[in-house]
């Protein structure tokens, strides 16, 4: 497509010809592939797991852009060239590995843990680095954004010429919700990016076109289909599965120099994360690299030498069963291990040495930890925290799987399970310093004492890590005082390798989540993501001729400039704050995202059947909401059943999509210029998505008092009803102008538009 692509609206476009099904069909396929994608690169480049944000919005603003040109020639074939490109480069190794360096290139900044070793370089040598690194990634975001161009012009052309303008954005929402759960159906059965694939190129068919275009387009869902096979051909594993959260690689470790890893090692996005152990007596006796001295201390016995003969013991974050283990070569008589990760405990369960979790002492519970201290009445004797640092992030938020595990709040609410002569054990492989302060100093303020700290050491027993204890100090000073040979240990630990606890780092709160950031401020990775967004926009502007997006604006730009940065904020801030009610389980998205899509059918269904609604109504319940959920605080709801407080949240957290949908349909139908609209509303979804990373500073909550200002910015601009009184007198571009309203209010939820 050349930069100044004369508009072809005579053009036949491809697909089914009934225009209803073919919305349905491509709503289908643009969410369930955004989806796709966001997880799959987020797997597989990891530093994209970590600003999974990035993605979702050049996935917005492809479709957003493909609508908004969607008189222009709709070329399919340079959508599945660059999916091609894409899943090729996902899944052949050559290309795969070479990707995966893009977040070793990017290690180099200090400010941001992404579980990556630092590469040692000089000056330039670091700069060459890091610019080969955001070139790549760069590279990687144009792809995804033309994948999303040709599908949003294929659906902005059937929303604009389909007769019956809320029927057919009605089908659009309702197509949404289908892509959404498609997806996570698949998710939660543990298929892998084949099968992923499949249903994509299985929706996509529909719209190959036709005679040559056809047979090409044919030829590259099969190159597709072809390049994703290699994704799961690893015959150097012992398994390869794709679990809800994340994709887990089982191998059976034989390297004797690498003993220290355990029988079994569990890799999670292609990075070391768990290995099992055999410390049974007959594991000890035949393991030459474990001696009985080592193994009377190891990192997971020692909390049942803290807490000797436990009548009730919590595992969260019991992993493939190394913890469980313990406590039961320590004499528990009941075990409860919480596990988000379903595939992780069955890979355990078939696996670990010891069996753990064929133990009729042991109860599996499936589920995040914060989310299981929320809903339990039990009372524990021992609580344990096992090695919980994720390699993972939520999708859309820049929140990681275990933030919301180590926040003061949830600690708090771990110490009040405690029996009174309860013990606290809580392991984590610290990667800086200031995690190390951050913990001790919050089990300091939650428990009202210092806990017991030591660096384990990693040897053939563990992979070693901090070791905080904590709860009844006179339970912890007896187990010492009982055992010698284990305080000795200890007393050496903290000799060779002191804890660093002065504490001066600030705490995880639910509010402020980020165990990884050293203080409140924005990492330098999201600032040189906003140049990349930025540079993204400008080759956008280039490829569809967007020359009009730039210049001298007015307020009905700005106004919809406001719309856009407002929702996406929105979004993530529900995502966020739910995440603290529901668990960062996979299911939060899910819930958020279909509240969002049903509030938008309802704003829908409202404006079609009432002929004008009040703008102060509007108003006064847009703000209102915002600052109505500034003061609840969701976490009251964490007691209620899941089927109960699931549904609540989402409606609560969400509410203020229905106002905004309204306000969106009313403004859009009162502004003559469409075009100019709609390209001051996706440069507003690009600085929305970027205004995300105020939340490392001002902290989650407050997002809600920017959204409440965008959305205060938004009406202080709307269109003056000059605009309405310009649209009338036009006349015969009434019907027009309706069903455009149809398409551009599909971007309220998509590009995001409100």
């Amino acid at each position: 497509m050349s930069r100044t692509a004369a508009v072809d609206s005579n053009e036949s476009r491809p697909g089914p010809v009934n225009r209803t099904w073919a919305i349905l069909l491509i709503s289908i396929a643009g969410l369930y592939l955004e989806l796709l994608l966001i997880r799959w690169i987020g797997t597989e480049v990891r530093i994209f797991a970590y600003l999974q944000n990035t993605i979702l919005i050049v996935c917005f603003l492809g479709l957003g852009i493909g609508c908004f040109t969607c008189r222009q020639r709709i070329v399919m074939r340079r959508s599945l060239l660059a999916l091609l490109c894409l899943t090729a480069a996902l899944s052949v190794p050559l290309m795969h590995e070479h990707l995966g360096k893009i977040s070793l290139l990017l290690s180099g900044l200090g400010d941001f843990v992404i579980w990556e070793e630092a590469l040692d370089a000089g000056l330039w040598t670091g700069l060459g680095r890091m610019a080969l690194g955001l070139a790549s990634a760069f590279l990687l975001l144009v792809v995804v954004w033309e994948i999303f161009v040709p599908i949003g012009r294929v659906l902005g052309r059937l929303m604009d010429d389909h007769p019956r303008t809320v029927w057919a954005y009605s089908v659009n929402v309702i197509g949404s919700l289908i892509g959404v759960w498609l997806f996570v159906a698949l998710s939660a059965l543990s298929l892998s990016p084949f099968v992923w694939m499949a249903f994509a190129a299985a929706m996509l068919l529909a719209f190959v076109g036709r005679g040559r275009e056809r047979w090409f387009n044919l030829a590259c869902l099969a190159g597709i289909l072809g390049a994703t096979w290699f994704a799961d051909q690893r015959p150097e594993l012992m398994e390869l599965s794709w679990s809800p959260y994340q994709k887990l690689a089982l191998y059976e470790n034989t390297d004797p120099a690498q003993q220290w890893k355990g029988r079994y090692v569990i890799d999670v996005n292609n990075t070391g994360y768990q290995g099992m152990v055999d410390l049974s007596a007959a594991g000890v006796a035949a393991n030459p690299h474990i001696t009985p001295e080592m193994a009377a201390v190891s990192q997971y016995d020692i909390p049942l030498l803290m807490k000797p003969q436990p009548k009730n013991v919590l595992i969260v974050g019991a992993g493939s069963g190394n913890d469980v283990a313990g406590a039961l070569r320590g004499g528990a008589e009941h075990v409860t291990a919480v596990e988000i990760d379903p595939v992780i405990i069955d890979m355990g369960r078939r696996h670990h040495p010891e069996r753990p979790y064929d133990s009729q002492r042991v109860t599996v519970v499936i589920d995040d930890a914060r989310s299981f201290f929320a809903t339990t009445q039990e009372k524990f004797d021992l609580i344990i925290f096992g090695l919980l640092d994720s390699h993972t992030m939520t999708s859309m938020t820049n929140a990681r799987l275990d933030h919301y595990v180590y926040t003061q709040e949830s600690l708090a609410r771990a110490a009040s399970l405690l029996t009174d002569d309860g013990v606290m054990s809580l392991n984590f492989l610290a990667q800086r310093d200031f995690i190390e302060d951050r913990i001790h100093r919050s089990l300091t303020e939650v428990f009202g004492q210092a806990p017991l700290a030591f660096c384990h050491e990693t040897d053939a027993t563990g992979w070693g890590g901090v070791m905080f204890f904590a709860g009844n100090q006179n339970a912890i000073e007896r187990a010492l005082a009982d055992n010698p040979h284990l305080a000795a240990a200890i007393a050496k630990w903290q000799q060779e390798r002191p804890v660093a606890a002065t504490g001066t780092t600030k705490v995880a709160t639910d509010d402020w989540p980020y165990l990884y950031l050293k203080r409140p401020h924005v990492p330098s990775m999201y600032y040189l993501m906003a140049v990349l967004m930025a540079c993204l926009l400008v080759y956008a502007r280039q490829r569809c001729g967007g020359r009009d997006w730039f210049g001298k604006w007015h307020a009905s730009q700005w106004h919809f400039f406001f719309l856009g940065a407002a929702f996406l904020l929105l979004e993530v801030q529900n995502i966020s704050k739910a995440s603290v009610v529901l668990g960062n389980t996979w299911t939060v998205n899910a819930v958020i995202i279909s509240g969002i899509l049903a509030m938008v059918l309802l704003a829908n269904l409202i404006a079609a059947r009432v002929r004008r609604i009040p703008t102060a109504l509007t108003t006064v319940g847009l703000i209102g909401v915002c600052v109505a959920l500034y003061f609840i605080d969701l976490s009251t709801f964490g007691f209620l059943p899941y089927a109960v407080k699931a549904p609540l949240v989402g409606a609560l957290t969400t509410l203020p999509m229905l106002f905004s949908g309204l306000l969106f349909i009313d403004s859009f139908a009162k502004c003559p210029d469409k075009g100019q609209a709609l390209g001051a509303n996706l440069i507003g979804a690009l600085v929305g998505g970027v205004l995300q990373a105020a939340t490392f500073v001002i902290g989650v909550k407050a997002l809600l008092l920017i959204v409440a200002g965008l959305y205060v910015a938004a009406l202080a601009t709307r269109p003056r009803p000059a605009y309405a009184r310009d649209t009338q007198r036009a006349g015969a571009h009434d019907a027009p102008v309706d069903a455009a309203a149809g398409l551009f209010a599909w971007l309220r939820q998509r590009a995001p538009s409100q």
